[in-house]
């Protein structure tokens, strides 16, 4: 992977030729998906950890906008790190204003996010993340104009009927006190989950589109607009919040050590995912996500010893034969 080239098709849709540098070596860009996959996979572990009394002690706002102010403030360094052979030129407004989309859509499902994992325990929500796959592939077709093979949509649809078997036993699974233990969903969850992985897709090909658009511009920089315009949008739902009364004044309220390793993974995992699309692909980027559903998986039995059902074990077995079959090609 790390010796790739930028995708042909999003050399095309922008119009170039040229051909793109390998970023970093191949090992270096190994260990980076692999340690990518290991945070991920570790998110929704993080979440439940976190909760009290089946309760978030914390705004999802504040922790998003932290997070934000985090990957802004290491990228920033990791700018003035690099060795510049042009001196700094401050970006224009037309070009940093289509960074503003991809950060609107960022600022809702990282909040959703949050949120849906009090509606479905870790292992799956990481399966039916999976479907992010489908909305992703599909809207690759439409933007990148990458082609998807028979066998790809055979694979596509695997995911599809992996989702509504995990769902089917999800909804069919009775309220539990310790939920992060029994697989379970709830409608709304499933709900929550459907609109996630929509805005995930575009959100992913919209990102690589314009990152790509401007390759010979630093990722640091890119990043930097990015998360200028994230600062701005979730600050002001926290600010919001704080008015209408439903948030603390605190921004730091309710938040623990685990939470702080949230933040700090899910910083990591921005930033590595911005090197993915810059330098790779959105097809990198879900092969990270699916196999970070091991991960999860793993981690949920060994820590909230969860009870894998029937249902989840077919949707498993479903997702690695579709993920095997996509990538053949």
């Amino acid at each position: 992977m790390g010796s790739e080239r930028a995708h042909d098709a999003a050399e095309k849709g922008h119009g170039g030729t040229e051909e793109f540098q390998k970023p970093v070596n191949p090992f270096l860009w190994k260990a980076m998906i692999t340690f990518g996959c290991v945070i991920y996979g570790s998110y929704t572990i993080l979440i439940h950890l976190c909760e009290v009394n089946g309760k978030l002690p914390f705004s999802s706002a504040s922790v998003v906008l932290v997070t934000e102010i985090l990957k802004l403030v290491i990228s920033i360094n990791m700018y003035v790190g690099e060795k510049h052979d042009k001196p700094f030129q401050m970006p224009t407004f037309r070009f940093a204003l289509p960074f503003a989309v991809p950060a609107i859509l960022y600022c809702i499902n990282n909040n959703l996010g949050v949120h849906m994992q009090l509606h479905m325990d870790p292992a799956t929500y990481q399966v039916l993340s999976n479907l992010k796959i489908l909305t992703t592939a599909i809207l690759y077709r439409l933007i990148i104009k990458r082609p998807i093979t028979y066998v790809q949509w055979i694979s596509l649809c695997m995911l599809v009927a992996a989702g509504a078997c995990n769902s089917y036993g999800g909804l069919m699974a009775k309220p539990v006190e310790s939920s992060a233990g029994v697989i379970h969903i709830t409608v709304v969850g499933l709900v929550m989950i459907l609109f996630y992985s929509s805005i995930s897709g575009f959100s992913g090909v919209y990102t690589e589109y314009i990152l790509k658009g401007k390759y010979e511009t630093s990722i640091h920089i890119q990043n930097s607009l990015l998360y200028i315009f994230g600062i701005a949008l979730n600050g002001g739902v926290w600010l919001a919040g704080t008015f209408t009364g439903g948030e603390s004044y605190n921004l730091f309220e309710g938040y623990t050590v685990y939470t702080w390793l949230l933040i700090l993974s899910q910083a990591m995992v921005g930033l590595i995912m911005s090197a993915v699309m810059k330098h790779g692909s959105n097809i990198t980027r879900l092969f990270l996500i699916s196999c970070a559903m091991l991960v999860t998986t793993v981690l949920s039995v060994l820590i909230f010893n969860l009870q894998l059902n029937i249902y989840f074990c077919a949707a498993f077995a479903l997702v690695l034969a579709a993920l095997y079959l996509y990538h053949q090609t």
